[in-house]
């Protein structure tokens, strides 16, 4: 730098001190932003030139002939406030810079953006930059230099806010193990879909690999510090096979699209300063104090589905019943489930002939785990409670928890006429399930059982053998990290795809409701994304 230039830039960082400096006993200001400007000339055009404010805490690295013509470059630190993305956690302080000649920039080349960030945690870092048009945070192509806390970016931007974000949801640091598998450069990620290209690391050696996803691993739950596992003959690239364990660092080259039905998986993409829901109505709500934490129509009444099967459970809990008691089943009972369907064959049920027996809790069980419709009108007729009494007290039961939108007609979900909104749901969710039998019934992944055998039976002929059940829950969300303490899922072809869950976050309750989604994985992705963000925003670790 010439001398007179660092008298200049120095006056002026100067200056921008001093103004920004506070009054005595004048009121304290909520930010002060740091300024520093220096001009591009004709020789640092043609050199090349690097840009270094704020303790070298930035550094814009412009290469020779990257400008058409001189300018200044004004790059500010700033702290005041600015919608930040709802799902990273920011590492680096704020920086906006502007080649304020206009006509000296023209994108035709890229430039590189150094910056430094805080924190040692383990988890993917990027740099974004602030989309005003879309209100959105956007990545940029990232290579982190782990260890270093240090990070490059390349952009095209004349002028941009950005930052370093640290996302959560992906490891980045880690150990790598190796296994022999398709003997080429691929490896197995837990965060990565299958076909992305990642650049893997040794830390200890600094050699790299570039791999392709090919298999779903490690297990987080079995080994938390284990960020990848590498094919046998990508790990003998970076380290001997007798190492067996390495410390590496992974980058990202390109992530694949998540597979349709998976919420599994990261998906790296524009960061939104909250979740955008394509659902007609969402509520999110923390159980204990009532509060909403983010709602879409939540007051707009649509048909729920099997939904309503947690309120005609619960009120046939109200008769207390005896959960061993043998039931026989009768045909009779499945012909009231299909009134409401066009198709009897396309409403679930449970594959019962006339005269099988079972308990009052595999009936149970199966209505809730498996949303069988046949079982719910079956319980309805043990209850002892005649069926449109038993529909009425559905009805005064969730009028007197203050649910006054919702109106059932028949006990399964199978009506459209059954309808609720997100946010009476959510009051219905919080008092169904704090009844014991509720709660065990709606976490359970796996529910098996066996008809009763031809010995406990009346005669038959031919002799009945005892049918073996094997229910999967329908609820996705609870093969994922969330803890979940309650759910169920519904579909009409009048409701689309109907999902409540419960989670416990620390020592809060948070319910989740979505009604109205196009797809049944698009349910799951949604509300999982509307739990990460209440746990994220509103301290509910």
């Amino acid at each position: 730098m010439k001398k007179s230039q660092f008298w200049q830039v120095s006056l002026i960082i100067f200056l921008a001190a001093f103004l920004f400096l506070p009054l005595a006993n004048a009121e304290s200001t909520e930010y002060q932003n740091r300024v520093y400007s220096i001009f591009i000339s004709d020789a640092a055009i043609k050199a090349g030139y690097t840009v270094a404010p704020f303790e070298d805490q930035i550094k814009l690295s412009l290469i020779p002939d990257l400008f058409l013509e001189p300018t200044r470059v004004q790059v500010m630190e700033l702290h005041e406030p600015m919608l930040l993305p709802w799902n990273l956690d920011r590492v680096s302080e704020i920086y906006q810079f502007d080649f304020q000649n206009k006509n000296a920039y023209d994108n035709h080349s890229p430039f590189i953006i150094q910056m430094s960030y805080d924190g040692d945690d383990d988890n993917l870092k990027q740099v974004y930059f602030f989309n005003k048009i879309a209100n959105s945070w956007d990545p940029l192509p990232t290579t982190d230099f782990v260890g270093e806390n240090m990070i490059r970016s390349v952009i095209h931007l004349p002028y941009a806010r950005i930052a370093v974000f640290s996302n959560p949801e992906v490891m980045s640091v880690g150990n790598a193990s190796w296994y022999k598998y398709k003997n080429g450069n691929f490896a197995a990620s837990p965060d990565f879909p299958k076909g992305s290209k990642l650049l893997v690391k040794n830390l200890e050696n600094g050699k790299s690999v570039e791999v392709e996803i090919n298999d779903y691993g490690p297990d987080r739950n079995l080994h938390p510090d284990r960020v990848i596992d590498l094919d046998k003959v990508a790990f003998s690239k970076i380290s001997s096979v007798r190492d067996g364990i390495i410390k590496v660092g992974v980058d990202p080259i390109y992530i694949a699209p998540r597979p349709a039905g998976s919420v599994l998986g990261v998906k790296i993409e524009r960061a939104l300063v909250e979740p955008t829901m394509t659902a007609s109505s969402t509520l999110i709500m923390d159980a204990d104090s009532g509060e909403i934490i983010f709602a879409k129509n939540e007051q707009e009444v649509l048909p729920i589905a099997s939904l309503t099967k947690l309120v005609s459970m619960n009120v046939f809990l109200d008769t207390d019943p005896d959960f061993d008691q043998i039931i026989t089943y009768s045909k009779a009972d499945e012909e009231k489930t299909w009134e409401h369907v066009e198709n009897k064959y396309s409403a679930m049920k449970l594959n019962l002939a006339d005269g099988d027996q079972l308990t009052v809790k595999d009936l149970f069980f199966a209505s809730l785990v498996k949303s069988t419709n046949n079982s719910v009108e079956t319980l309805v007729r043990v209850s002892g409670v005649p069926r449109a009494e038993f529909i009425n007290r559905m009805n005064y039961k969730v009028q007197q928890w203050g649910a006054t939108s919702t109106i059932f007609i028949e006990p399964t979900g199978l009506s459209p006429q059954n309808v609720s909104t997100a946010q009476d749901y959510a009051i219905i969710s919080k008092n169904a399930l704090a009844h014991p039998k509720m709660l065990e019934a709606t976490t359970l992944k796996q529910y098996k059982f066996e008809t009763i055998k031809e010995d406990n039976q009346p005669k038959a002929d031919p002799p009945r053998a005892g049918k073996e059940f094997i229910l999967g829950n329908t609820n996705k969300l609870l093969y994922t990290e969330l803890y979940i303490t309650g759910g169920k899922t519904g579909y009409l072809t009048e409701s689309k795809y109907c999902l409540m869950s419960r989670i416990k976050s620390g020592e809060r309750n948070i319910i989740g409701v979505l009604l109205k989604s196009e797809s049944r994985d698009k349910s799951f992705e949604e509300l999982k994304q509307l739990f990460q963000y209440a746990i994220r925003n509103y301290s509910l670790k």
